[in-house]
């Protein structure tokens, strides 16, 4: 009979480990509660300009405030919506073009140079011949964030594609496999941690897209309060949006981050 009772050694190193994840978690708080305590203490003190900086408390203050008025999760809910939407479109859409460029070496030849031309260019400067074409509003934010992250999504992809072990896809030919096959039962499961990274890049990508999209265009959304704190010399209320962008975005990279320790053992 198989004794699965684990021996001591094993039982101290998982509580090590426990211990050292624990310690590396109450470092983090403590970095962060050092760092609020004196970038308000500095300011309070004059040592930095609370003017140019802000400080924890004011930041404190026009967070209740917006809130009270409802205009802070209706601006937080439309940046969220804009950036998933482009975060899972970019995804999915960049996935398909990376697949068919893998299927087909003929096109992938062709679109090559296009796709490094694309990958050169600055997608920002794209911003107001999208909204020309789209329209002064919320498509263009999406398309903007979507390419964006698109042609990084297609050559991250593809290069996971074409990285999969050869003698691996000639041992499956031996059986009799087809492309649709070797591309389903080989080269995606081995690409999958490949897709996960690129995930994780899309998450910063998609932000970036939205926020220039939402400083173009928008009238509403987190990018439209940093634009609109800027011109009304509220710096209170641009602070707040970046930290609320800086927390939202984390949750999205450990989402991501979950996602990946479900799939990828």
């Amino acid at each position: 009979m198989i004794n699965n009772t684990p021996s001591k050694e094993h039982l101290e190193y998982i509580e090590k480990i426990k211990r050292r994840n624990i310690l590396i978690t109450l470092t983090r708080i403590l970095i962060l509660i050092i760092f609020i305590a004196q970038w308000e203490i500095t300011a309070r003190l004059n040592i930095v300009d609370p003017f140019l900086v802000s400080q924890p408390s004011r930041i404190a203050k026009t967070f209740f405030k917006l809130l009270e008025e409802g205009h802070l999760l209706r601006h937080t809910y439309v940046t969220c919506i804009e950036t998933v939407i482009g975060f899972i479109s970019g995804t999915i859409i960049g996935t398909l073009i990376a697949i068919i460029l893998w299927i087909s070496d003929f096109i992938n030849k062709v679109l090559e140079p296009y796709l490094v031309v694309l990958n050169a260019l600055p997608k920002i400067a794209l911003g107001p011949i999208l909204i020309f074409w789209v329209g002064n509003g919320q498509p263009a934010i999406i398309i903007i964030a979507l390419t964006i992250s698109l042609i990084v999504t297609i050559i991250s992809v593809l290069t996971g594609f074409n990285d999969v072990d050869e003698d691996m896809i000639k041992l499956v030919k031996t059986f009799g496999a087809n492309k649709y096959q070797i591309l389903k039962y080989v080269v995606l499961p081995h690409s999958l941690p490949t897709i996960i990274s690129t995930l994780k890049i899309n998450v910063g990508l998609s932000w970036v897209g939205v926020i220039v999209g939402e400083f173009l265009v928008a009238k509403e959304g987190l990018g439209f309060l940093i634009v609109f704190g800027g011109q009304v010399a509220q710096l209170d209320m641009v602070m707040l949006s970046i930290i609320i962008l800086s927390i939202i975005a984390y949750i999205m990279y450990a989402i991501v981050s979950k996602i990946e320790s479900l799939f990828i053992k």
